[in-house]
C-alpha cells in the first residue's frame, strides 16, 4: 500500500473496478486542488481530518469539520470543493459491497451505516471525541499494518482490523446520541429532481418530464442540474439505470431482462451505454 498516492489515483478510478475486498489511502494536498464530480461502483468512507472543504454528494454540500466521517454509496455523484489553500488531509477507504455483504447475520449488517444514511437523507457523521475512539484507533491500526508486510499473517491481521473498524463504526451510527449532519447548501429544487429519478428509473424520465412536474423552465433546470452535479440530466439517468442493471444481473437477472427492467427501451442502446461505461460486454461482467 502506497500512502504517498495522489489525488489524481482516485480520481482515475472514479468509474473503475476495485479489485481488492478493500484499499486505505492516506492523503494530504498542501496545494488548492479543483476535483470534479465522479462516482465509484464500490462504497467509500472518508475521514476528514484537516482543511477549509465542503463535500457535495448527490446535489447536497456539507461544511466538514475534522474527524467527520463521509459515506459514500456506489453511484452517488461526489466531490470536495476546496475553499482555500489550507492543507486538505483525509483517509479514504474504498469497500466491496459484495465483501461486505459476507459478513451480514441475523440482527447485523457492516454496510448499515450506509442503510442509516441513505434513510436520513444525508452523508456525513459526526463523531464527538472521534480522535479517542475505537473507531480511530482500529483505523490507525490498520494503516500502520502496511508498514509492515512482513509480519505473519499480516494479511488476515489487515482483514480484522478492517472488520473490527467497520464494527466500531457501525455502532457508532447506530447510537441515539448521534445524528447525520444536516446539509449546509442546497438547491431544493434538484434535490427533489434526484429523488425523483433515483425512484422512477424503470419510467420514462427526461428533462421535459421533470420540468413539467416540477414547475420549472426546461433549460433552467437543465443549467441548474449540471451546475449541482456535473452531469447532464441525461446522462445521469443513464448512468443510474446502468447502475441499477448491474446490480440485477449481478444477482442473476438476465441482461436483456435487466435492460428494459431499468428503463432502457431497446437491448442495441443498453449493450452501448454499458459497454462505453464498464468496458465490457453485459454477460463477461
Amino acid at each position: 500500500m502506497n500512502y504517498n498516492d495522489t489525488p489524481s489515483f482516485e480520481r482515475h478510478l472514479k468509474t473503475g473496478y476495485l479489485k481488492s475486498n478493500f484499499k486505505i489511502f492516506h492523503l494530504q494536498d498542501n496545494t488548492r486542488k479543483n476535483f470534479t464530480f465522479h462516482y465509484h461502483d464500490f462504497n467509500k468512507i472518508l475521514i476528514f481530518l484537516q482543511g477549509d472543504v465542503s463535500y457535495t454528494i448527490e446535489g447536497k454540500s456539507y461544511d466538514l469539520k475534522p474527524f467527520d466521517v463521509v459515506l459514500v454509496r456506489a453511484g452517488e455523484l461526489h466531490r470536495p470543493v476546496i475553499h482555500s489553500d489550507s492543507t486538505y488531509e483525509r483517509i479514504i477507504l474504498y469497500l466491496s459491497p459484495d465483501f461486505i455483504a459476507q459478513y451480514a447475520g441475523k440482527d447485523y449488517a457492516l454496510d448499515q451505516c450506509f442503510e442509516l444514511a441513505a434513510r436520513a437523507n444525508a452523508h456525513v457523521l459526526r463523531i464527538p471525541y472521534f480522535k479517542g475512539s475505537s473507531i480511530y484507533h482500529t483505523l490507525k491500526a490498520l494503516e500502520a499494518s502496511y508498514a509492515h508486510p512482513e509480519e505473519y499473517a499480516q494479511e488476515l491481521s489487515q482483514r480484522l482490523l478492517f472488520l473490527q473498524f467497520m464494527i466500531f463504526l457501525n455502532r457508532a451510527a447506530l447510537s441515539h446520541n448521534l445524528e447525520f449532519l444536516e446539509t449546509s447548501t442546497s438547491n431544493t429544487k434538484i434535490l427533489d429532481c434526484l429523488e425523483y429519478i433515483n425512484t422512477h428509473l424503470q419510467e420514462p424520465v427526461t428533462a421535459d418530464t421533470l420540468a413539467d412536474k416540477f414547475y420549472v423552465s426546461k433549460y433552467y433546470l437543465m443549467h441548474s442540474f449540471k451546475q449541482e452535479t456535473g452531469r447532464s440530466i441525461g446522462s445521469y439517468i443513464t448512468t443510474k439505470r446502468l447502475l441499477l442493471a448491474r446490480e440485477y444481473i449481478n444477482g442473476g437477472m438476465p441482461a436483456t431482462q435487466a435492460c428494459y427492467e431499468c428503463g432502457f427501451h431497446n437491448y442495441s442502446t443498453f449493450f452501448r451505454a454499458w459497454k462505453k461505461c464498464f468496458g465490457s460486454s453485459p454477460k463477461q461482467s
